[in-house]
């Protein structure tokens, strides 16, 4: 999504921007640097948590030398691939150092009471605030100098993340507040996809799949509002978990519709997703939707129902709507076919009916209104998160000179006047509330009435674009096209993971669906299939375009 940047103050932002110190600029590594680093790719490229930890019990590597390792791959290649704005080296090898004299500490004393993420390092995307770093959500807007917006604290989940033990390596690109399926943003450019940069890797997490399929991190967080997390983890081979709406906190994420927003893990595998989850959820004061979580929730940690047999005998549904999708492409069709495929193999079987989830259940998806309220979203997000300049909508035009753009801060409907706040908008339970329930029941009687225990369609209907022809035409690409909006609108669990590759060896991603509160058992079915198919195969990265 373009934002036209107008007024007088704005001349020439996206210039400055780019100029800033909270642009990635990473010199490319000597090669005595290189060599150094080369000679651990054969332990660290496509590592998991568990095998790290590992490495570290043995004292095969230091956290540092691990930290450098990742910084020197973001050094050699991000230049082709542009998935990290913001690079944070001194921040990241400052916490890999007290990471170090952690362990060396807990070696000399004992066993060290490691967090489950200890020395894992990871990248955040640009939307979730890290403290001291600039919140830009890929807007230049944000980056403009003297009015950057420079997180005072951390995002919950940063925060919580953090205790356990990350090592943060810097913040990934994502198109101006998430609001794209593509990835460009007016911050930082254009993220190509990792198995090809000509083609898009989709959005809005486009920055963070591709830095975690490209081992440029661990792991990552996406946000999702309509499919950001799931469609790019698809295009990417990577595992993208979209928790129940509650289970994680938003707090502290620079909104784009925040009673949509959710926030999950990116990783390699199931098993990574599964810790990484464990750690992210969690009730939270600043996010009314999580009260009550804990007890509602599958209990933790994650990692306990990811068995290979977990899908034997269980039954998932393929929408119907999504079948007849008249955007799903023929080879999408086609390779989804094949995926299921999977399944069945690992012991499902696999529900076909033009009764299951029909286009009625779409518009009754549909007529959950949010749009009201985004800029209550908005201005909460400045009031908590915002820098010492600005902390409301009309503080930063007063500083800055120019209004937020409408995306986050939309104007009534003509005639029609501001609505209040929805915990006391008397409108709500009509326009949001009631038919939330209503979508809700009819998705939860559908795994009644066909015996479901979830659901599996594509997660993208179509195949990455290559974005350079397009602009060789004059278009500019909005992403790969998803169909899976819904998901947010009801607030249940999904996840993507890796389905396939296309005949141009680019990637495709099946998605699984499960009922609220049902992610360990959805975690569940994504690890017996993951380990039924193994289809992830990691990109052959270049150095140059």
């Amino acid at each position: 999504m373009t934002i036209q940047l107008t007024r007088r103050t704005f001349v020439g932002a996206a210039a400055a921007a780019a100029a800033a110190p909270w642009i990635s600029r990473t010199p490319k590594p000597d090669s005595t640097l290189l060599a150094l680093v080369e000679s651990m790719d054969d332990d660290l490229l496509e590592v998991t948590i568990p095998g790290l930890q590992a490495m570290y019990t043995a004292k095969k590597y230091t956290v540092t030398q691990v930290t450098q390792w990742y910084l020197s791959r973001i050094a050699r290649y991000d230049r082709v691939y542009r998935a990290i704005l913001h690079v944070d080296a001194a921040g990241a090898l400052a916490t890999a150092a007290a990471l170090d004299a952690a362990l060396s500490r807990g070696f000399s004393r004992g066993p060290l009471n490691r967090g489950p993420l200890f020395g894992v390092p990871m990248v955040v995307k640009a939307n979730t605030s890290v403290k001291g770093l600039v919140t830009s959500a890929g807007w230049s807007g944000f980056l403009i100098p003297g009015y950057e917006l420079v997180a005072p604290a951390d995002a919950t989940v940063v925060a919580r993340l953090r205790a356990a033990g990350v090592v943060i390596l810097g913040q990934t690109n994502m198109p101006d507040f998430a609001g794209s399926d593509g990835n460009t943003s007016s911050a930082f450019g254009r993220t190509g996809d990792a198995y090809n940069w000509r083609f898009s890797p989709g959005g809005s997490s486009g920055g963070t799949v591709t830095a975690v399929t490209a081992n440029m991190a661990l792991i990552g967080n996406g946000t999702d509002t309509a499919n950001s997390i799931r469609m790019p983890s698809a295009t990417s081979s990577v595992v993208g978990v979209l928790p129940t709406r509650g289970l994680t906190s938003i707090a502290g994420i620079n909104p784009l519709d925040w009673l949509r927003d959710n926030t999950g893990p990116i990783a390699r595998t199931v098993t990574d997703a599964a810790i990484a989850l464990g750690v992210m959820a969690g009730e939270d004061p600043k996010d009314f939707r999580t009260k009550g979580s804990t007890a509602l929730a599958q209990p933790g940690p994650y990692t306990q129902y990811l068995k290979a047999d977990a899908v034997k005998g269980k039954r998932f549904g393929v929408p119907a709507f999504m079948m007849a999708d008249a955007a799903f492409d023929p080879a999408t069709r086609e390779i989804f076919m094949t995926s299921i495929e999977g399944l069945r193999s690992a012991g499902a079987t696999v529900v076909f009916d033009d009764a299951l989830l029909p286009q009625s259940f779409v518009a009754l998806a549909n007529a959950v209104i949010f749009r009201p309220y985004i800029a209550e979203g908005t201005e909460a997000f400045l009031r908590d998160y915002g820098p010492a300049a600005y902390h409301s909508s009309v503080e930063y035009a007063t500083a800055v000179g120019a209004p937020l753009p409408t995306t986050i801060l939309p104007l009534p409907a003509a005639g029609a006047a501001a609505r209040p706040p929805i915990a006391t908008d008397p409108q709500a339970e009509a326009t949001v509330w009631e038919p939330q329930r209503k979508a809700l029941a009819a998705y939860d009687a559908a795994f009644d009435q066909f015996h479901l225990d979830g659901l599996v369609y594509p997660a993208i209907q179509q195949p990455p674009f290559d974005e350079v022809a397009m602009a060789v035409d004059g278009r500019r690409s909005a992403g790969p096209h998803s169909n899976t909006a819904w998901v947010n609108r009801i607030g249940v669990p999904a996840v993507s993971l890796p389905g396939g590759f296309y005949a141009n060896g680019l990637p495709f991603g099946m998605e699984i669906a499960a009922k609220r509160w049902h992610d360990g058992d959805l975690l569940g079915y994504a690890f017996a299939y993951e380990q039924a198919t193994h289809h992830r195969k990691p990109p052959v990265l270049v150095e140059q375009r």
